[in-house]
């Protein structure tokens, strides 16, 4: 049985070396980058972590606009739909590679199967809304990480072929966090000590491509005090260079991309972590560190409703308050998303399917 895998940016690899594991285990996968994410920073230093075979297609489509992007990968991935004619394509997540490998199967009639089904912020500024969206409504299995996601997909009259599987990062952080504590020594490097420091990310364009919400974002973590390690992404590193900001001898350490053992090891040692982003809002989660969430909604209203994540937006005044005041939490979050097998129960359902 042979399986089409697209892939694209970070945190799909991170979702796909789970399946994969399990998967070739005993059938043909193959692996198609659609280059979105394309620097060694952001792509292949988790190729070699995370231990995925090296892709079979590379279509190298880079950034650019939303509308080109998405055009030039729809375009390439169907060439090699055509060539390997797979039983199955099966695309992860929210980025414009999975919408891209989604639209260039069911043209083809080839079955589409969508990891982290279900997922809805209703904010449909988001891209990535609109991405989630669309893929669900062309997909065959639609595999769904928590009940909240069945049922929105329920809500839209999507019912057949949805699976509730677990989250595919949990399966990560459950195979992985071991090995993080064992060969990642970015905390000597950076010389931190456990609960000592702050976790920050930021890369959604309505907070980087926004000069006010970017600099009240930047004040509050300045306003914060304590040491914040930021790993910049790329795109966000040039908006906030265009800020009048000053970092001198400030409480923020700015540092390149870091690996996912790097990323994990600073989650799991951060007294808070700060973010804009889906998957590391779960990685808080998993790893029963408070989070923060620097957006007016989330995905992921499980982690909200147990009390540990908190949704600040760009307001100042409450990023300060999450990090210095809000009482977080005592107890361990509940296991709500999944037993750490969904990797194995994917894979029974696309086998059955066939």
């Amino acid at each position: 049985m042979k399986l089409v895998s697209i892939i694209g940016a970070r945190p799909q690899f991170v979702k796909a070396a789970p399946v994969s594991r399990v998967w070739r285990q005993a059938h043909t996968e193959i692996l198609v980058h659609t280059g979105q994410h394309y620097d060694e920073e952001m792509s292949a230093v988790f190729f070699r972590e995370l231990n995925i075979p090296e892709p079979d297609y590379n279509l190298e489509v880079g950034s650019g606009p939303h509308g080109r992007q998405t055009g030039q990968m729809l375009a390439r991935i169907e060439e090699v739909l055509l060539k390997e004619q797979p039983d199955w394509v099966l695309v992860y997540g929210d980025t414009n590679s999975t919408l891209a490998g989604a639209l260039a199967a069911v043209k083809l009639h080839i079955p589409v199967a969508h990891v982290e089904a279900g997922l809805r912020s209703f904010n449909r500024t988001m891209p990535e809304e609109h991405n989630r969206v669309l893929t669900d409504h062309c997909a065959d299995l639609l595999f769904c990480p928590t009940q909240t996601a069945v049922d929105w997909l329920a809500q839209e009259g999507v019912t057949q072929g949805v699976h509730l599987v677990g989250d595919v990062m949990y399966d990560a952080i459950l195979y992985n966090v071991d090995l993080a504590r064992q060969r990642s020594t970015i905390l000597t490097e950076l010389d931190l000590h456990a609960q000592n420091f702050l976790l920050a990310t930021i890369h959604r364009p309505y907070n980087t491509d926004d000069p006010k919400r970017l600099q009240n974002i930047l004040t509050a973590f300045l306003e914060i005090g304590s040491p914040i390690i930021f790993p910049v992404h790329p795109r966000t590193r040039r908006y906030i260079a265009a800020l009048d900001t000053d970092f001198d001898h400030s409480n923020i350490k700015m540092i390149a991309p870091v690996s996912y053992l790097d990323m994990l090891a600073l989650e799991q040692h951060a007294r808070l972590i700060l973010t804009d982003s889906g998957g590391v809002q779960k990685e808080a989660y998993f790893l029963a560190v408070p989070c923060a969430t620097l957006r007016p909604e989330t995905e992921w209203v499980e982690t909200v409703q147990a009390g540990w994540n908190l949704l600040v937006d760009a307001d100042l005044e409450q990023i300060v308050n999450a990090a210095n005041n809000h009482q977080w939490p005592s107890q361990s979050p509940q296991p709500v998303f999944g037993d750490g097998r969904a990797a194995e129960k994917i894979t029974d359902k696309l086998r059955n399917e066939n």
